[in-house]
């Protein structure tokens, strides 16, 4: 046999195992309320080749290209135990047994692993929470296909309904606009599943989630309860109202807490997910998501800090247009935003150096910022220039960067990449807050600079519903545990 036909005959066996791996993956998804990960990638929903990309990818920031074949026995393993709602990590799994000098087998040392899901321990499903969205744009958008996306199990956050402007006397034809908008991005591609639209009752059916349309211009136009929704977390993605007086607007019979997709005034708490969103008071009605780049930066800056302490640092931020600009050059409140986005680069403010404060109040640093709009669509790229409290090395610092993204508790919010020639299209897409670009980084004595991709759109939206499942209470722990 030759190199060639023995590669592909590999390559069909691992096809095998990945074709395998898809049931088991999904019963326990939908009837466990189990979300199998790969170093922090979910592989529910993952095709064939999905699913082997994924464990590819882990060569990028484990070094070593991880197979299926490595993984599989830990899969066969958690069939075998009486596993509570959980996040189960196989690539961890894989690597820590990997570690392991007990003699334990695989499946011994995998009973051990997530005995915090199992019997006594485990969690129990819990009651599915009514989630609303009031706004239906670009976050809008993205946020209900992360909703829908993770409604499989038929616990957890359920979405409810939708509230867009308009009244009863709106256009003929508006909802099935709204539900094109859903079905197809020009950015972020088809959505996965199937969409239904009902005018007669306003109603958006979505991979079997029923969503109720509801018409206002104002929150005090709304009856919640006129439409079965109780207890529900408002997720605010237009931005109008920031401060706890405008916001509390929501707050109305079946709305228990309102979250804001935007950076919160005065004391409306600003929560970056994997940071400070262990801060959150129960009795809490009101917090902010803070700003897409305020999740990119604060996370790689706690890690930073916690390993070398930053006494200054500025960030500059590349960032893609926005709704907020003119197509072509009109009247803007702001200087420069009424100029063409997608003619020209225009330099603007940014308040994400600011709002450090609130999600790091622990970090004594002065933190300035500045932006670039530039003439793409989605993605962006902040740069971060640290000044450290001690010298250190540029392999040193991307060999604390690469174990913060695959081991510690900001492994969702911080990724990492190698690849020589990324650019920012190969970010599209991205779940994680930001990801290290390990070739751009510079590091000289005390000076350290990063460059931090993101995704400005979905991966913030990511972050968003995070935290809305941490105060619904059904944000999972996650095994083996991530190492502090």
């Amino acid at each position: 046999m030759t190199v060639k036909d023995d590669s592909f005959t590999q390559w069909m066996h691992r096809e095998e195992i990945a074709e395998s791996m898809i049931p088991i993956i999904g019963k326990l998804h939908r009837e466990r309320d189990v979300t199998v990960l790969l170093h922090s990638r979910s592989l529910v929903n993952k095709s064939v080749v999905g699913i082997l990309k994924t464990h590819r990818f882990a060569r990028q920031i484990a070094g070593e290209e991880l197979s299926v074949t490595e993984t599989w026995p830990f899969l066969q393993a958690l069939t075998t135990l009486d596993l509570g709602p959980s996040q189960i990590d196989l690539g961890m799994l894989a690597a820590t047994y990997a570690a392991d000098d007990r003699g334990l087998s695989v499946a011994e040392f995998t009973a051990g692993a997530v005995a915090g899901a199992t019997g006594a321990n485990r969690i129990e499903r819990r009651e599915p929470r009514d989630v609303v969205l009031y706004g239906f744009g670009r976050i809008g958008r993205l946020v209900a296909r992360l909703l829908i996306e993770k409604a499989g199990s038929g616990n957890g956050l359920r979405l409810r309904a939708v509230v867009v402007r308009g009244n009863a006397d709106r256009a003929a034809g508006d909802l099935v606009k709204r539900a094109s908008l859903l079905r197809r991005d020009s950015i972020h591609g088809q959505f996965r599943g199937t969409i239904t639209v009902d005018e007669a009752n306003s109603t958006i059916t979505a991979n079997g989630n029923e969503i109720k349309v509801i018409y206002a211009n104002d929150p005090s136009e709304v009856d919640y309860t006129e439409h079965g929704v109780k207890n529900a977390i408002l997720i605010d993605n237009t931005g109008k109202w920031r401060d706890r007086a405008g916001l509390s607007q929501h707050l109305r019979p079946g709305i228990d807490k309102v979250v804001l997709t935007a950076p919160g005034k005065g004391d409306v708490p600003n929560i970056v997910h994997g940071v400070n969103h262990d801060t959150i008071k129960p009795d809490e009605r009101i917090l902010s998501c803070a700003s897409c780049t305020t999740n990119a930066i604060v996370p790689p800056l706690k890690a930073m800090d916690d390993e070398y302490g930053v006494l200054r640092g500025h960030v500059e931020t590349v960032h893609s247009f926005t709704n907020d600009q003119n197509l072509l050059d009109n009247y803007h409140k702001s200087e420069r935003r009424g100029r063409s986005a997608p003619l020209n680069m225009v330099i603007t403010e940014t308040g994400a150096a600011s709002a450090v404060a609130k999600a790091l109040p622990g970090l004594r640093a002065r933190i300035t910022g500045s932006s670039i709009r530039v003439p793409v669509p989605d993605v962006s790229i902040a740069i971060l220039n640290l000044t450290l409290a001690r010298e250190t090395t540029r392999q040193e610092v991307l060999d604390h960067l690469r174990e913060v993204s695959l081991t510690s508790p900001l492994k969702r919010q911080i990724d990492f990449i190698s690849a020589p020639d990324a650019v920012s299209s190969d970010f599209i897409g991205s779940r994680h807050a930001s990801i290290v670009d390990a070739g751009a980084l510079k590091v000289e004595d005390d000076n350290a600079i990063l460059y931090l991709w993101y995704d400005n759109e979905f991966g913030y939206s990511c972050q968003v519903v995070r935290v809305v499942q941490h105060v619904s209470g059904v944000e999972y722990p996650t095994y083996p545990a991530p190492v502090d």
